[in-house]
């Protein structure tokens, strides 16, 4: 049964006012789909494509659940905690929980790396209902005897998946042994892999298993482009987008910090206000460089893959990725930075003979083959390919295969 409003979800008139005055109408279908089947304490493993409004689809059932439970003395004790696995992505969270939660009486605070953490026992120390939390900085706080989480009742895993690439899983294991096992226990996330059905089988009893699109998909709303260059233009292709083209405001990944500050000095000299962005940079730098992005002020930001999540900008038209991501699922993500909330959105990555075995790797992910072309005035100098190997050889085949997709012969994606 389809949801038309979301006056048909079971939340308070309170919520429904918010959301009413956020211009919230329809739910989308990972809120229409989530919303009831936490309301109902069922623990939940949730994919969805980024840009759905999967954490307003958490959000919004955690405050009716705490509201319908009011807590008595003071300080309030921690009832639910949102484990998210970067600082921006933690701002992202606790911001949206303010926004939808403004009316009620629950309280919440985040804590994360990078800053100090003076200032997060302070907060703690005043008793929030909801705590957002990086697992790192989280741990710091639990040794430290900073707070307590055995009245948690709720326990929220989002882009679950990168908490695993990041490599937080003895975190994760640390924080388990101090939160009650009778809990309701969520995890969200935009892709999914072997690894993640592992962790969930250690936090999730009988979950509800809800996917609203194909695995590791990404989203209808942004268009996907390959374009082939020699790997020493790649820098003048992304400036004549932005200069000629006017790509602006423009994400652009890069897989190294070293890289997005040359990239960032390189568009600098050559006439384009762009910035680094990455985990080197302290906490005040990150929100100042992402401040003045938002605000329009930037015409690039040049970030490695901790942009690649946690930032919601609606109006960013366009993500260039100087080259593929090392993990192949931080793909799906990258390019999700675009198209969000039902805006179009245009995708592009700058590929070089020695990407393929990362662009095969991307391409096994989506099940899609992402077709190669060329920009007029930046076509590849095919003579650099390696010599042709034997005709019948596995290797001449792939061979083959390449060059006629690199000279245009190509009739569209199709299924690996």
């Amino acid at each position: 049964m389809s949801i038309a409003s979301f006056a048909e979800l079971a939340l308070s008139p309170r919520l429904q006012q918010t959301l009413s005055e956020l211009g919230y109408a329809a739910p989308t279908p990972i809120q229409a789909r989530a919303i009831p089947t936490i309301l109902a304490g069922r623990d939940l493993m949730a994919g969805a494509q980024t840009g759905t409004g999967k954490t307003a689809a958490f959000v919004l059932p955690l405050l009716e659940q705490l509201q319908q439970q009011p807590q008595e003395g003071s300080p309030r004790p921690i009832r639910a905690l949102i484990l998210v696995p970067t600082r921006e992505l933690a701002v992202q969270v606790f911001d949206s929980v303010a926004r939808y939660g403004q009316g009620t009486s629950l309280t919440s605070t985040q804590v994360y790396g990078g800053v100090s953490i003076a200032a997060q026992v302070e907060a703690l120390q005043q008793g929030v209902d909801i705590l957002i939390a990086t697992p790192g900085r989280l741990l710091d706080h639990l040794r430290q005897g900073a707070l307590s989480l055995g009245s948690l009742s709720h326990l929220v895993f989002d882009e679950a998946d990168r908490m695993l690439d990041m490599g937080f899983m003895d975190e994760i294991k640390a924080l388990l042994k101090q939160i009650p096992a009778d809990r309701q226990t969520l995890l969200f996330s935009a892709t999914c892999d072997d690894n993640l059905y592992a962790l969930s089988r250690v936090l999730l009893r009988d979950p509800e298993l809800i996917e609203v699109a194909p695995r590791n998909t990404t989203a209808a709303e942004v268009e996907q482009r390959v374009y082939t260059v020699d790997g020493e233009r790649k820098v003048a292709l992304v400036e004549h987008l932005i200069k000629v083209k006017e790509w602006a405001p423009v994400l652009i990944f890069s897989r190294t910090r070293q890289g997005a500050d040359k990239l960032a000095q390189q568009l600098g000299k050559a006439g384009i206000n762009a910035l680094a962005f990455h985990g080197d940079l302290s906490q005040g730098a990150r929100e100042k460089v992402l401040l003045a992005f938002r605000a329009g002020t930037l015409q690039a930001l040049v970030a490695t893959d901790v942009a690649a999540r946690g930032l919601d900008i609606l109006d960013l038209n366009y993500v260039i990725n100087l080259e593929f991501p090392f993990v192949a699922e931080d793909y799906v993500h990258r390019i999700g930075r675009t198209g969000r909330a039902g805006n179009k959105g245009l995708a592009i990555t700058l590929f070089s003979p020695e990407d393929a075995p990362l662009l095969e790797k991307v391409e096994a992910v989506l099940d899609t083959r992402l077709p190669q072309q060329w920009f007029p005035g930046f076509e590849p100098d095919l003579t650099r390919f390696e010599p042709e190997p034997r005709r019948n050889s596995k290797a001449a085949q792939k061979q083959r295969a390449r060059k006629q997709a690199l000279s245009g012969n190509q009739s569209g994606k199709g299924k690996r």
